[in-house]
């Protein structure tokens, strides 16, 4: 696994952390949460951030969503500083978080509504979204009536929707069951290969890294840092075969013994 050189004067970069810290409280009761974190990601990037719980992963994604003001450090986006949230950066939690009035196609307008897009260009938007997440069907059902895993997708349609630059992900199949979770990451690695949308996604499990992205981050606690960030050799690989037959490969299990072992350094 090579380790990923960051180039500061790569066109292609979206987003750049700078030098980040997030220390809460102060005196004696201080807490360093994340010290030193710089990160470039770029255009097309599926970067998923692993470490084991209290590394500092969620906080790290709240100061890139602009809901944490980091300590030290700077974020910026498309060249500018971001510094509070905004239509640039959209976010996916764990929990979908629909509004439970409002039918699937209208929770998946929503964001590009607030912004102002015409009628005409939100209704395209959502039957484009609806169509890529398999949701046509579910369009003017409420969130109560459908799955799970059609909420979330429902939720990731909804911020594609308002067409952010980066779309972050806390966990967001950390609530499904085992064959829903394997599913969902079947439908979200054919949407990022449909949009090139940069994802910067948050997770526990290593395979699902693996799976998914192209580059990962591992972290490091007390405090959160960058301990490494290694390129995905099995990038893209989701497209010709499954997620059963991955698992299998004894590179892949190679593999996920090394970052699993790098975790409980």
């Amino acid at each position: 696994m090579d380790e990923y050189s960051q180039t500061s004067l790569d066109k292609s970069v979206i987003c750049r952390l700078q030098n980040i810290g997030v220390t809460f409280g102060s005196g004696s009761e201080s807490s360093e949460v994340l010290r030193d974190i710089n990160l470039e990601l770029k255009l097309g990037d599926f970067v998923c951030v692993l470490g084991a719980s209290g590394c500092g992963k969620t906080t790290l994604l709240r100061v890139l969503a602009g809901y944490q003001p980091p300590t030290t450090g700077s974020v910026i986006v498309s060249g500018k500083p971001h510094i509070k949230p905004d239509a640039d950066v959209g976010v996916v939690f764990q929990r979908p978080n629909l509004f439970p009035w409002l039918n699937i196609a209208k929770n998946v307008e929503f964001g590009a509504k607030m912004q102002g897009v015409s009628k005409r260009d939100r209704q395209k938007k959502v039957s484009y979204y609806l169509d890529m997440v398999g949701l046509v069907e579910a369009a003017k059902l409420l969130p109560h009536q459908i799955s799970g895993g059609m909420q979330q997708r429902a939720a990731i349609a909804r911020t594609l929707a308002a067409d952010p630059k980066i779309v972050l992900m806390d966990e967001p199949f950390g609530a499904l069951d085992a064959l829903t979770r394997e599913s969902m990451q079947s439908h979200l690695q054919d949407i990022w290969e449909r949009t090139q949308k940069t994802i910067f996604f948050i997770t526990h499990d290593v395979e699902e890294a693996l799976l998914l992205s192209t580059r990962i981050v591992m972290m490091q606690a007390r405090p959160g840092r960058i301990a490494k960030i290694v390129n995905n050799p099995f990038a893209h690989a989701l497209k010709e075969q499954s997620a059963a037959s991955l698992r299998v490969k004894p590179e892949f299990i190679q593999i996920r013994e090394e970052l699993v072992r790098s975790i409980h350094l």
